[in-house]
């Protein structure tokens, strides 16, 4: 499908729109005090909204695949242990770890897919581990640079769950966006009541005069990030290939790491700014990496859909 000639710029904004998801979130945690039992509220507003056009597409959500609406899904578990992470760790960090995507995505896609990776995908993995390792050096001093709070392992599981899913995606997916968005919100609201329930009791009621404003940011996350700019994102995957995507959005790094040092007040210091660039650098040598190889078969005559063959190639699950 040819690329509308806008999808480059809706990418772009989508990523930084991303960037500054944590701010609402924070604002709806400060008001309502609900832990996890937060994000499930707001992704089930996602997906509630989507539902009708999730009934409009029936059939093709029954025809589906298995294998495509549990990639969805894990899709949207990846972007709850992601809104978690935020609320229990450090905004910059949480966000660098789930950028480590190129890392896992790669080893998926060698060791599991069984498909060719290149040397620029060699060197993302490098590129990317080095620079988390700046990052939670100096984020974390003391000891080993490991994941060391609960929002480190949540960004760190969001990253990889989302590689494991955006590969189930790209092999499996054909539905359309907004029915695409919906499994991807019901998948939210399963990990979401998962993880309410193991590590938070049920929340108590909001104050009668916090009511409004907590309706009010609930309703702002669940329609505009997730029932919204996810289903936009949903579009912009079937109108670009996932290379250029990737590196499109590294806008959402570069926005949330600038938000999170200026407005959270926490630290962001330049061994952290080195990590980062170098955590970015992993994301477009990957990308790359698919773009050089898609234009070698366009300049050999190949299939348009230059990783068609990977289709063809071992099934994910």
């Amino acid at each position: 499908m040819p690329a509308a000639p806008f999808s480059p710029l809706v990418v772009v904004c989508l990523g930084s729109l991303w960037g500054v998801y944590w701010i609402p979130l924070r604002k709806l945690e400060a008001l309502a005090g609900a832990g996890p039992w937060t994000s499930l509220c707001i992704v089930l507003i996602g997906c509630l909204c989507l539902a009708p056009f999730a009934w409009k597409g029936r059939v093709r959500l029954k025809a589906s695949s298995n294998r495509a609406l549990v990639s969805i899904a894990l899709g949207g578990a990846s972007f709850v242990l992601y809104s978690n992470g935020l609320l229990y760790g450090q905004v910059a960090v949480v966000i660098l770890f789930f950028y480590l995507t190129p890392v896992w995505s790669t080893l998926i896609a060698r060791f599991w897919m069984k498909w060719p990776v290149s040397r620029w995908r060699y060197a993302a993995i490098g590129s990317g581990l080095l620079g988390i390792a700046l990052v939670l050096k100096d984020s974390h001093p003391g000891g080993l640079p490991l994941p060391k709070s609960l929002g480190d392992l949540f960004g760190l599981a969001s990253g990889l769950l989302w590689s494991v899913a955006s590969t189930g995606m790209y092999v499996h997916s054909r539905t359309n966006a907004a029915e695409t968005n919906f499994i991807f919100c019901l998948g939210g609201v399963i990990m979401a009541a998962v993880l309410a329930v193991i590590l938070a009791p049920l929340p108590q009621a909001v104050s009668y005069v916090n009511i409004l404003p907590v309706a009010g940011w609930a309703l702002l996350l669940g329609i505009l990030w997730w029932a919204l700019s996810l289903t936009v994102f949903m579009w912009a995957i079937q109108n670009l290939d996932p290379a250029r995507i990737g590196i499109l959005l590294m806008s959402e790094v570069i926005v949330g790491a600038a938000s999170a040092a200026l407005l959270a007040d926490e630290a962001f210091t330049l061994p952290m700014g080195f990590g980062a660039i170098l955590i970015i650098a992993a994301g477009f040598l990957e990308s790359l990496s698919a773009l050089k190889r898609k234009n070698s078969r366009h300049s050999k005559g190949d299939t348009p859909d230059g990783d068609v063959f990977q289709r063809r190639t071992r099934s994910f699950f």
